[in-house]
């Protein structure tokens, strides 16, 4: 694990973005809310706000946060068949929260597939992707293109 004893507390904020690509059929039984699991947008957001705090447990040598704010949007875009993810996470500690953020998309995805994957087992999750981080040494960084 990277000693982070020296580095001074400072504010830090992560934004990632990811998608599930789906059948248009499945995604209106999402938007209906007519799967039998449930609310699917709903657990997905929940399971991706619980991940995001359990990323020190998942990922080996990531050290464990005092996350002070999770929010997590899924948004269904039916012009390409797909739902849209974005989690910003927020934290005034020694370390970034990138890991949290990206952790908080892939289990909100995968979480869409697990409640559906019963009627459409060709579901694709892909473009996970780190958007922007403020804080730290190396300062804020932003990915150049929006859509990328």
């Amino acid at each position: 694990m990277v000693d982070v004893s020296a580095k001074p507390t400072l504010f830090r904020e992560a934004r990632a973005r990811g998608e599930i690509r789906l059948q248009e059929a499945t995604l209106k039984l999402i938007q209906s809310q007519t799967i039998a699991k449930g609310n699917v947008l709903a657990s997905a957001r929940l399971a991706g706000i619980l991940a995001a705090k359990k990323t020190g447990e998942l990922i080996p040598l990531c050290h464990p946060l005092p996350i002070e704010s999770i929010v997590l949007e899924c948004r269904a875009d039916r012009a390409r068949s797909a739902i849209g993810v974005e989690a910003r996470v927020r934290v005034d500690a020694k370390t970034g929260v990138e890991m949290e953020a990206l952790t908080a998309v892939a289990v909100a995805c995968l979480t869409i597939y697990d409640m559906t994957k019963a009627m459409d087992r060709g579901m694709t999750i892909g473009r996970i992707r780190l958007m922007r981080k403020t804080g730290g040494k190396s300062g804020p960084w932003e990915r150049k293109s929006r859509t990328d």
